[in-house]
């Protein structure tokens, strides 16, 4: 049921959305920190290294979370799909940003100021109740990628990563799946921890295969009935 008072009532994420219990007094406060922020490809939501300015959902698009290290060199760590919050670590510890946060598709994040959040959080605790297990969807999803890496082969964490895009990304076309990569190969070698070349051997064994064919960013796969639900389980091991 729709909400129109409410600043999540029109967004389809809105039962899931961490403000979604904020009502009464501090729904004039949530509205007054609540802001929405259209970006093109290539925008930065925030910087590494930056104080926090409040919690950020991503409403629509695709957010690239990276972290670079001292001689700029920059490593993907994971991928914010819309319903996700990002940034919400620093706001909790008071800390700057220990990533960058980049739109890699035209997107929407929705952020609610450091300031108003703060009180919201304090005046319902159900919202602290639903952040709090954010915080350990988390936690989990890292604890399954550690897993996924020691007792998954390189081979079948690129097939599951490939069929999560798909999934996100893809779309039927002459009776097979296909998509366009919204990240690079390189940000696939460094999600799965591998080396590029490792990364070209596998996309052309996954080829020999005929599990998938790729030129460039293109990326082709025949369909298979029971993919995506497949998918569904594995995402956080991969993603």
């Amino acid at each position: 049921m729709t909400d129109p008072k409410h600043p999540c009532g029109l967004c389809r994420f809105k039962q899931d959305s961490l403000w979604q219990p904020v009502e009464g007094a501090s729904l004039s406060t949530l509205t007054r920190g609540f802001v929405r922020r259209d970006l093109a490809a290539g925008e930065v939501v925030f910087s590494q290294g930056t104080p926090s300015t409040g919690v950020y959902c991503v409403s629509r698009g695709l957010i690239a979370l990276r972290a670079f290290a001292p001689d700029g060199r920059s490593h993907l760590l994971r991928l914010a799909y819309p319903g996700e919050l990002i940034g919400y670590r620093a706001f909790l510890t008071g800390r700057e940003h220990r990533t960058e946060a980049q739109a890699l598709l035209p997107s929407r994040v929705c952020t609610v100021a450091a300031r108003d959040a703060g009180q919201v959080i304090r005046a319902t605790p159900a919202v602290m109740e639903r952040l709090a297990t954010r915080c350990a969807d988390e936690l989990d999803s890292y604890q399954d990628r550690l897993q996924a890496a020691a007792t998954r082969s390189n081979h079948d964490r690129l097939l599951a990563l490939l069929e999560q895009l798909m999934q996100a990304h893809g779309s039927e076309v002459d009776g097979a799946h296909q998509m366009r990569l919204p990240i690079s190969r390189q940000d696939i070698s460094d999600m799965l921890g591998i080396q590029p070349e490792t990364l070209s051997r596998l996309l052309k064994r996954l080829a020999d295969e005929g599990l998938v064919r790729s030129s460039g960013r293109r990326i082709t796969m025949p369909i298979r009935p029971d993919r995506f639900t497949q998918v569904k389980k594995q995402r956080f091991a991969v993603g």
